[in-house]
């Protein structure tokens, strides 16, 4: 059975996913078989596995990080909110139905049977788990049907790491506060705690880090320096969001929905220097891009009336009468459809049927069960500027309740296109195809935008996060919390 080690935050975006993939990659490299576990997620990045199965993203991150499958046992309860009071429940990667935040509060320990299977199942094959928390465990109006906190953390007998985010301010009252809201039985369960993103001169900390280990009654684990790495984000806290947004050799658009999911379909094309992605949620910033993006959403109607009160349809349209390439994906393919019906109120929107923008020859219907698959193919034949694109591989997966007919992966009208497939830009020489196209139309050099290989890319984006971690911890002492010999 694996050895545990259980990563809590003071906060939710307080580092813990990314804490947890540097772990997994330093435990792969130092040879152990280790797996990513979150018992319950809540997130609109999410991803379809081999056999079908819909988990969080973030541990989908941390299983690449450990150079293993995703596996849905890795998070068995998601949470995909559809309404500020209300999400899409989602058990062992299937849906069960929507529930409101009371409903599920007071259901949520009938999911202890499935959680513990999951996590028993990994911890045959594995010799680490590396488990994540959510939010913080100091939540006192939460903590007494808590099951992914210290509630997990006693389930499966896991020591604790506390992490707080210097980033922020008041770390100290951050970690020192966490520490004494917890009753003495959860207090004795955290070994050690981790100043996490700092920048500048670890000795003007060194103070405060003795004063704190007095406090706390447990040590400093180390202090993690704040790190740049390209690594998908978990969800809408991701700083992609507040990036600079000024516009670069190719300009790229792309709408932020209120609630946008799997934002990462966009990750290709971040990673060109001269390539801007820019997440517009008002008219007056559209400006003149080279490409907009119209992204998945969990709430297709809802999104889609946004996007008509505030104005962004009509400046969209008129982009696209005037030649700009238009690219919807999932939620926002079927809002460039004729219309987007859902008679059996499947998300909640009250609204049974709504007129589309009109852009693409589709219209969609939502039913009952969801479609969820990985897929992969060749590009169909294509009209208009990403013609190029015709009979190159993709590869990608589907998550939708929304059913838009027997249609190609990628449907086009003139320079306006829709796929289902989200990761339809990850395959080797798709976002350099469309970024070529663009660069063609206004004259521009592509060999600029300077290329690169995927793959080796983000292998080195794990290894870079690995050695991040490996500075800023004790690993000596965080091998001896496991329970493992170093190897």
């Amino acid at each position: 059975m694996a050895k545990s080690i259980m990563i809590q935050g003071t906060m939710s975006n307080a580092g813990k996913s990314l804490l947890c993939a540097g772990l997994c990659r330093v435990f792969r490299q130092d040879g152990f078989r280790v797996a990513p576990f979150k018992s319950q997620n809540m997130a609109l990045n999410s991803f379809i596995t081999k056999d079908g199965f819909e988990m969080g993203r973030a541990q989908v991150v941390q299983a690449e990080a450990a150079g293993i499958e995703p596996d849905v046992r890795m998070n068995p309860i998601l949470l995909k909110p559809t309404t500020d009071v209300g999400s899409q429940i989602i058990v062992n990667g299937k849906p069960i139905g929507n529930m409101r935040a009371m409903e599920y509060f007071r259901r949520k320990r009938e999911f202890i049977p499935a959680i513990m299977e999951a996590y028993e199942s990994l911890a045959a094959e594995n010799d680490i788990i590396v488990i994540e928390g959510a939010g913080s465990p100091a939540e006192i109006n939460l903590k007494s049907e808590d099951i992914v906190n210290m509630g997990l953390a006693k389930l499966v007998d896991a020591p604790v790491l506390l992490v707080g985010d210097i980033d922020r301010g008041g770390v100290f009252a951050q970690l020192y506060g966490t520490v004494a809201l917890l009753e003495p039985e959860e207090k004795a369960r955290v070994k050690a705690v981790i100043v996490n993103k700092f920048r500048g001169d670890k000795e003007i900390l060194d103070p405060g880090l003795r004063q704190l280990e007095e406090l706390c009654g447990v040590p400093v684990a180390g202090v993690v320096p704040y790190i740049r790495v390209d690594i998908d984000d978990e969800d809408s806290l991701s700083e992609r969001f507040s990036r600079d947004t000024a516009a670069k050799l190719v300009d790229i658009a792309v709408v932020r929905l209120p609630r946008i999911s799997n934002f990462t379909d966009l990750a290709p094309f971040e990673r060109f220097g001269n390539v801007s992605v820019r997440y517009i949620s008002k008219h007056s910033e559209l400006g003149e891009p080279d490409l907009i993006i119209i992204p998945g959403t969990k709430s297709t109607i809802t999104d889609l009336v946004w996007l008509r009160e505030c104005g962004l349809e009509a400046k969209i349209k008129q982009a696209a009468s005037r030649g700009t390439p238009v690219f919807g994906i999932c939620g926002g393919y079927q809002m460039l459809g004729s219309s987007v019906a859902d008679p059996e109120g499947y998300e909640a929107s009250g609204i049974k049927e709504i007129a589309g923008m009109g852009l693409l020859p589709v219209s969609t219907v939502f039913e009952g069960e969801k479609v969820q698959r990985q897929t992969s193919g060749v590009f169909p034949k294509l009209s208009g500027i990403f013609a190029p694109l015709s009979g190159l591989s993709y590869e990608g997966y589907e998550i939708h309740m929304g059913r838009s007919g027997k249609l190609p992966a990628v449907i086009s009208n003139e320079n306006v296109y829709g796929s289902y497939v989200h990761g339809i830009f990850d395959a080797s020489g798709v976002a350099e195809t469309i970024l070529r196209a663009l660069c063609e139309k206004k004259s521009a050099d592509f060999s600029s935008l300077e290329s690169f290989d995927p793959k080796t890319y983000k292998e080195a984006q794990y290894d870079k996060l690995a050695a991040a971690v490996r500075e800023g911890l004790d690993m000596e002492l965080v091998y001896g919390i496991v329970g493992c010999v170093r190897r």
